[in-house]
């Protein structure tokens, strides 16, 4: 998926990097993340639960923590939308990459879900996130002058059943994520936040992880 969304610009992805992408992705396996964020979650804390009710659940996190251990499990399958038909394999829905990353904090075990799915344009990804798909993103794909892999959104939207808003800019969110690897420990790095023009900050996480390919 990842490689498709980049074209010719993969190959200027770090080796490692191409590696998790490819393995990772949803012609690959399902695969296991393990590791420990720098820090993660949220400053806004129990201020996120006031959103609650409109995004629902395993999108937004009540603490903010370093030294976070942290569990990914990233899997291919298929993800139902309304209001979406036509294409090979529309009964089942769309093929997609399915994330769910479980942060262990002190003060409890939090999770927060994603599925990815190809763009409607080159070079984009669509992200669906939380238990319920209520928000999505259109994410760009682009590899940065160290050859890490570059996710940035765009345009955001809220979905509530069949109904697709999309939302201005300052209701919006911009999320940036940057995967790359660390030659000198050899493990692969995350570094990522969402923010929110009016809020500030709403999500981050950083730190390293090693990955275990699951049978």
């Amino acid at each position: 998926m990842f490689l498709r969304a980049l074209g010719r610009e993969a190959s200027r992805l770090h080796p490692e990097v191409y590696r998790y992408v490819s393995g990772s992705g949803v012609v690959g396996q399902a695969v296991d993340l393990e590791g420990v964020f720098d820090v993660a979650g949220s400053r806004l804390r129990r201020l996120n639960l006031l959103a609650r009710p409109i995004v629902g659940p395993g999108l937004l996190v009540t603490a903010f923590e370093r030294d976070v251990p942290f569990r990914v499990a990233n899997r291919p399958g298929f993800e139902r939308l309304r209001g979406r038909a036509g294409g090979a394999g529309a009964g089942r829905g769309e093929l997609g990459l399915h994330a769910e990353r479980t942060f262990e904090f002190r003060s409890g075990g939090q999770s927060f879900v994603d599925v990815l799915l190809v763009g409607d344009a080159p070079g984009r990804l669509r992200n669906l996130l939380g238990e319920r798909r209520r928000v999505e993103l259109e994410l760009r794909c682009t590899v940065t002058d160290r050859g890490r892999l570059r996710l940035e959104s765009s345009r955001t939207w809220l979905r509530f059943g069949r109904l697709r808003v999309r939302l201005p800019r300052l209701l919006s969110v911009r999320a940036v994520v940057e995967d790359g690897f660390d030659d000198a420990t050899g493990r692969n790095t995350v570094d990522a936040r969402v923010g929110s023009p009016i809020l500030g900050t709403v999500l981050e996480y950083r730190g390293s992880f090693r990955q275990a390919p699951r049978p």
